[in-house]
Formats: C-alpha cells, sequence, structure tokens
C-alpha cells in the first residue's frame, strides 16, 4: 500500500516508517525537519520516498497522490514555546492539520489516523482516565492538539473520510528528543547520569505517569490504520503508573528535586478499555523492560544535554511565568 506518514523524521515517525517498510509499504515520508532528524530514518532512506516540506504549504497534496493510507504524526510539542508562541502553535497543529486532511481528501485517501495527546485532560478528575473524561487542556500545545483532534473528526463527519484519533501517553524509547526546553524526564534523567550530575526530579517525585514504550505504539498505530472502526478517540497507554521517584531509583544516582511545575497531573493513566474493546490492543513492554531497551540505545541519548539547576530556570522561565497564578 502507498502511505503518507506526515512528521517521519520525528521520534514516533520514524519508529512507524522503519515497521511500514519492513511489512513492504511504500512509503512517502514527509518532515520538514524543524525538530525531526534525517539520522532517525538513515536506515532506511534507500526504501522510502522522503520529501522535506511543511505541512502548511498548499503543495502538500502534491506528495499525497496515490496514497490510500495517510498517518498525521507532525507537530510542535514543547509545552514552554507553545506558551512563548502559541500562535506558531495554532497553526502548526490546528491549520497545519487541515491541508494535511484536505491533502487527503484531494487524493481519495481511504483512511487516515491522527496523533493526539493525553495532554487534552488537563489535571483529570477521574484515574484510569477515560475518554469520555471532561477536556481541560492546561497550556497552548495541549489546546492546539485538541482543537487539531476537533478539525479532524470534523473532516470524517462532514467529507466521509475514515480514521481514528490516537491519544497517546508519555511516550519514550529510543530516538526521543532529548532537547527542548527541559526535555523529556528519561532522556535528561539518562544524560544527567551519564555526565555524573544529580538527577532533577520535579517537585516531590510522587507524581506518577503512564509510560508507553514506542514499539506498542507504533502496533497501534498499525491497528488503527487495518480498522475498520472510525470516528472516535482511542486511549493509548500502558494503564499503569510509576512515580517519578521509582523512576529516577531505577536509573540510580543522586537526586535533587526542583519545584513543581504548574499545569501538570499528578497522575497521568490511561483507561485503555476501548483500545481493547476496538483495536484488540494492549501494552506489552513494562517499564523495566522499556528502560533496558532504551539504555541500550545510548546512541540516541548520548549527546543529550545536561540539565542543570540554571539552565532549567532559564528553560521553564515562561512556564511559571504565566502558569503559575
Amino acid at each position: 500500500m502507498r502511505i503518507v506518514v506526515t512528521g517521519a523524521a520525528g521520534f514516533i515517525g520514524s519508529h512507524l516508517v522503519e515497521e511500514l517498510v519492513r511489512l513492504n509499504h511504500e512509503v512517502i515520508a514527509i518532515d520538514n525537519l524543524k525538530s525531526g532528524k534525517l539520522s532517525n530514518l538513515k536506515t532506511i532512506m534507500n526504501d522510502i520516498e522522503f520529501h522535506e516540506i511543511d505541512i502548511r504549504s498548499k503543495k502538500l497534496s502534491d506528495y499525497f497522490v496515490g496514497a490510500k493510507q495517510i498517518f498525521h504524526l507532525a507537530a510542535l510539542a514543547d509545552i514552554v514555546p507553545s506558551i512563548s508562541d502559541p500562535y506558531e502553535y495554532m497553526e502548526v497543529n490546528v491549520m497545519g492539520t487541515t491541508r494535511v486532511l484536505e491533502a487527503a481528501r484531494s487524493v481519495g485517501a481511504t483512511r487516515v489516523i491522527y496523533a493526539a495527546s493525553s495532554s487534552c485532560y488537563g489535571i483529570p478528575d477521574q484515574y484510569p482516565t477515560s475518554e469520555l473524561s471532561q477536556i481541560s487542556p492546561q497550556y497552548p500545545y495541549a489546546l492546539s492538539k485538541y482543537l487539531g483532534e476537533l478539525t479532524f473528526f470534523h473532516w470524517l463527519n462532514v467529507y466521509g473520510i475514515k480514521g481514528l484519533s490516537l491519544r497517546l501517553f508519555n511516550v519514550y524509547g529510543p530516538k526521543a528528543r532529548t532537547s527542548g526546553s527541559y526535555g523529556a524526564v528519561l532522556g535528561v534523567f539518562l544524560a544527567q547520569k551519564n555526565a555524573n550530575f544529580p538527577l532533577t526530579i520535579v517537585g516531590d517525585g510522587t507524581q506518577t505517569r503512564d509510560f508507553t514504550y514506542v514499539s506498542d505504539v507504533i502496533r497501534a498505530l498499525l491497528d488503527a490504520g487495518e480498522s475498520d472502526v472510525s470516528g472516535v478517540p482511542i486511549n493509548i497507554g500502558t494503564s499503569q503508573t510509576i512515580s517519578i521517584n521509582y523512576l529516577a531509583e531505577m536509573i540510580g544516582g543522586e537526586v535533587i528535586y526542583i519545584p513543581k511545575r504548574p499545569g501538570e497531573p499528578a497522575v497521568t493513566q490511561a483507561d485503555t478499555t476501548r483500545a481493547k474493546k476496538l483495536l484488540g490492543w494492549q501494552s506489552e513492554i513494562n517499564i523495566e523492560r522499556g528502560l533496558e531497551m532504551v539504555i541500550s540505545a545510548q546512541e540516541t541519548w548520548i549527546d543529550a544535554p545536561v540539565w542543570t539547576l540554571e539552565s532549567i530556570d532559564k528553560a521553564t522561565y515562561d512556564w511559571f511565568r504565566y502558569l503559575g497564578n
């Protein structure tokens, strides 16, 4: 099948492209390389059709011709820059999604899968959190991803496109981004451990997260692509949670505690009943096994920036400035 993947050079996108190539699909990989890296695709560059183009481009549909499935993963993802420059996030994550949907419609694609974010739930009232829970985005990134999801469902309803939105919980694994404004916790910890720096734990560390290994997410995306189910959001997580203190304990070393960040939930925990019922999907990789695999893929995090108290304060200044009321 001829398949388009947007955000193909990013963390999740590159893993998806690798699996689609392994399954002998013809892959059109789209990425503007603003945060994605060609090195993420280095082992399969000769097996794909890669185009460096922004999803907001009016020429986007030229690259979708003949595609039957679209996996839309391209997005701006960091929290702090979304607070500093919300317009850019709305442009990419909402209007860019509109361009992708129009491109899919123009070529008669039969199915579109949207990578949504569990951040749309904000600080939930109920755990595990189901797809019926209240939507309460706490910062512009979360809002832009949810508005992108609403746009996605609107196009499905009006134009008869088929597809699903997967709300992803705390995805981790090899090639996960380690840069940005105080990056994802696992990459931060590993880089600090490697440099013999203390691990910086936000708040008191008792907050828990539903960490979902990337290979489980790829299976969910493929299952969604092959499913006949359409028009609903589906949580993708493990339904299990671990504390940040436990994560730090598994990695080992000295720890220091830094101020709790406003707008972050005490718990993220996916209710995956719908994923099991509609897709027959459930996670397979627990955090202990996942951490082993991330550590063994050292080349994907060894050059991560080593965050200090000073650099963290600087990177998260706008976070506390605007959300700390």
